[in-house]
């Protein structure tokens, strides 16, 4: 679905200055990195072919890894981020992080271990079984390493098409376990940091940012503002074949500053439905006690909504996007959208000032499925 109109002229530049300085910080960040490796290489780094190929590795590895700790960031929600450069745009530059972080780490056990199989001349695969059964913190990071191929396998389209959101999803959490069990590998046994107590505050320091930020905007500040809001399901109503409407009523809504077009992650603290955050737009504007999203029966976890029971404690995180009625620079808008589609276009309608003009295109597979048509 999209929104008419262009983006207004005070948010475009904030937009823009966003986005220019996020990539100076990652590249900032980013030449660090490869200079850590630079910094410390010695002569006998480059004195054979296979002493090449495993200080390539190395460099493979705080690449990829450093990569892997950006794509985390991205997401961990941090307010001043997603305002500057935009939620979607972050969970795109995520999804195109991951697989050169996945790749640059696979490259990364493959050419160690070749590299230390030819100075020693043996085979490969006895050198890897050799450096995961013998070295210092190789089997948390071989283990962390297995997760994160795991992770990212489930995240490319044809594979993430045949799983549930809710596989999906708890195979993905693997990432935060897989970067936590190669840390200490990196800095206990990593040449670049044995040695080097500046290069290693500046990993440390990268590993602390991101925990940090995962912790604070993705779990603390979450559950904090969920309980002072007191979100509890006051209702649960049909809407028509498979959609049902969750209305939930709390404390002090408003101070929440959602707007319609908006979604949040949602749990819902009964079985089958704590576990997982679910993202679920607004269908309808938010007012000082009341909040309502609209769910569409698609065959998983969102199937079980009709089940949810009045009186249910509510967690969210958000709000998150940034389809508002605000990004509206023209007095006619046309909003576009098509089944379980419309729950957004039906909140953003109510916050437009009354001047303007409104054109709504809707489509669905038949008349019984125009939901809020009236």
């Amino acid at each position: 679905m999209g929104l008419g109109g262009q983006v207004s002229k005070e948010m475009a530049p904030t937009r823009r200055t966003g986005i220019d300085w996020a990539a100076l910080i990652t590249g900032l960040g980013l030449g660090l990195t490869v200079a850590l490796q630079i910094e410390t290489t010695t002569k006998e780094d480059w004195s054979s072919v296979y002493a090449i190929v495993t200080s390539i590795s190395r460099t493979f590895a705080l690449v990829g890894t450093y990569l892997a700790l950006v794509g985390l960031l991205l997401v961990a929600r941090i307010p001043l981020v997603e305002r500057a450069v935009g939620h979607d745009r972050l969970v795109t530059w995520h999804r195109k992080l991951g697989p050169y972080a996945l790749f640059l780490i696979g490259f990364h056990v493959f050419f160690v271990a070749l590299g230390y199989a030819g100075l020693e001349q043996i085979p490969t695969a006895k050198e890897l079984w050799k450096m995961v059964t013998r070295f210092p913190w190789m089997l948390p990071a071989f283990i962390g390493f297995i997760f994160f191929m795991a992770a990212g396998i489930t995240s490319y389209k044809k594979v993430r098409a045949k799983i549930s959101y809710e596989t999906w999803w708890t195979v993905h959490l693997y990432t935060y376990l897989a970067i936590a069990l190669s840390f200490m590998h990196q800095v206990l046994t990593g040449p670049m940091f044995i040695g080097h107590p500046l290069n290693r505050f500046f990993w440390n320091l990268l590993y602390i940012i991101v925990v940090s930020s995962l912790l604070i905007w993705r779990f603390i500040l979450p559950v904090v503002r969920s309980l002072k809001l007191g979100l509890r399901v006051e209702s649960v109503n049909h809407e028509g074949p498979g959609m049902y409407s969750i209305i939930m009523r709390g404390r002090n809504v408003e101070t929440l500053g959602a707007q319609g077009g908006q979604f949040f992650g949602w749990r819902f603290l009964t079985k089958g439905h704590w576990w997982i955050s679910h993202p679920y737009s607004l269908s309808a504007a938010p007012t000082k006690k009341y909040l309502r999203i609209t769910v569409k029966d698609l065959g998983d976890h969102s199937g079980s909504v009709a089940s949810i029971k009045p009186g249910t404690r509510v967690f969210l995180e958000g709000p998150y996007g940034a389809f508002t009625a605000g990004r509206a620079s023209k007095g006619y808008v046309t909003l576009i959208g098509g089944g379980v589609g419309i729950t957004p276009i039906r909140a953003i309608l109510e916050e437009f000032p009354p001047q303007f003009n409104i054109d709504v295109i809707f489509r669905a597979f038949s008349r019984r499925r125009h939901y809020f048509a009236r």
